[in-house]
């Protein structure tokens, strides 16, 4: 039996990362595999997404701080106890492949403690982070990508979700696996609640706070709609955004409405998703929506959502970052509710072509290729 085991910080938050894991571990227990999940931050925490009965998962209770940067000396005093807990798990497990998720300090040393074959998944662009490294000229910087690109090669294989995030990969190891989605819901959004939705974990990142502005010019014509997001996150960055929605008195209009464990009912109930982000790589949260039948509208951004959605088909893509854009687009399936359906059916459809068995494949494809 071939044994596989997965690297990631915690298993308690929602999340694209996580989503996907539990997915891909569910799908090779059920083959008969024998998987195996490491996390660093866990504690007693329950799992958030349900996983196999025979998934065995170890925290090693590492305990990094999140929201502090990992080269505060807090997280430097605990590398050599990750280290030691990682190498003597492996060592037990003595896995045929390692796929690390995780952005803590394991990425650096994985390649140094196990003979396996290691793969690093990456969920998240590169866009924004090789824009700062052309602009950086800090010795430490400079040191540090260099440090980043050396550890990369080390890797069997850097697992990439999309073909533009390639040119910013200097490593010849790099493959294409988009993420899948393991059904398409049964049920399918009936289109017809005044509700907008969007989810996911509430960070700059996502643009919430231009989501919020461009709300104000949709409330402005159509105050019986609502925008719900549903996600958790730093409190600072939460609180930040519930000021800005009392300050442009949307209250009864956007609701910051938290975690939540049934994404999908709460799609269900909505007419419209829509995304927001400065940069997405290959957002699983849209590909849940399309199986729901719901419309998408995004911002073009870097570079996950035109790889999702076929603009004027089953979803619309704006101009990135243009909040009158996004609004204009967000009115128009409001005012046409056959243009959302239509929309919705095409969304059903074009998902079936990210069903969980093609995607996986690759992923067997990649575990018994000879490197």
């Amino acid at each position: 039996t071939m044994k596989i085991a997965y690297i990631l910080e915690q298993f308690h938050l929602h999340g694209g990362a996580e989503k996907t894991t539990c997915i891909k571990a569910n799908w090779f227990a059920k083959k008969g595999f024998d998987v195996t999940i490491i996390s660093n931050n866990q504690n007693t925490k329950k799992n958030i997404y349900s996983l196999e009965k025979s998934i065995k998962f170890i925290d090693l209770g590492i305990n990094y701080k999140t929201g502090t940067s990992y080269l505060h000396p807090k997280h430097l005093i605990l590398v050599p106890k990750h280290i030691i807990k990682l190498h003597k798990a492996l060592t037990k497990i003595k896995p045929d492949v390692v796929i690390l998720l995780s952005l803590q300090f394991d990425y650096y040393f994985l390649p140094f403690i196990t003979k396996s074959k290691i793969i690093r998944e990456f969920h998240s662009s590169r866009y924004l982070y090789n824009i700062n490294r052309n602009k950086n000229n800090s010795f430490f910087k400079k040191f540090k990508y260099k440090l980043h690109d050396f550890i990369e090669k080390k890797y069997t294989y850097n697992v990439i979700l999309t073909p533009e995030e390639k040119k910013h990969y200097n490593s010849q190891n790099t493959i294409i696996i988009p993420n899948g989605i393991n059904n398409t819901a049964k049920q399918t959004a009936k289109l017809i609640n005044k509700t907008v939705i969007s989810a996911g974990r509430i960070a700059p990142v996502k643009g919430l706070d231009k989501l919020i502005n461009t709300w104000y010019i949709v409330a402005k014509k159509h105050s019986d709609w609502k925008l719900e997001i549903y996600g958790g996150g730093n409190k600072k960055d939460i609180e930040k955004l519930q000021e800005q929605i009392n300050k442009l008195n949307l209250q009864k209009q956007v609701c910051l409405c938290g975690q939540t464990d049934d994404l999908n009912s709460k799609m269900l109930e909505a007419s419209i998703y829509v995304m927001s982000s400065k940069t997405e790589c290959f957002p699983m949260v849209l590909l849940e929506a399309q199986s729901i039948g719901l419309p998408i509208v995004s911002f073009d951004c870097p570079y996950g959502p035109r790889n999702i959605i076929t603009n004027n088909q089953d979803g619309i893509l704006v101009e990135d970052q243009n909040n009158d854009k996004l609004a204009n687009a967000i009115m128009q399936l409001i005012e046409n509710k056959n243009t959302r359906i239509e929309m919705g059916k095409i969304a059903k459809k074009n998902i079936l072509k990210l069903q969980e068995q093609e995607v996986m494949n690759m992923w067997l494809k990649l575990f018994k290729k000879n490197k």
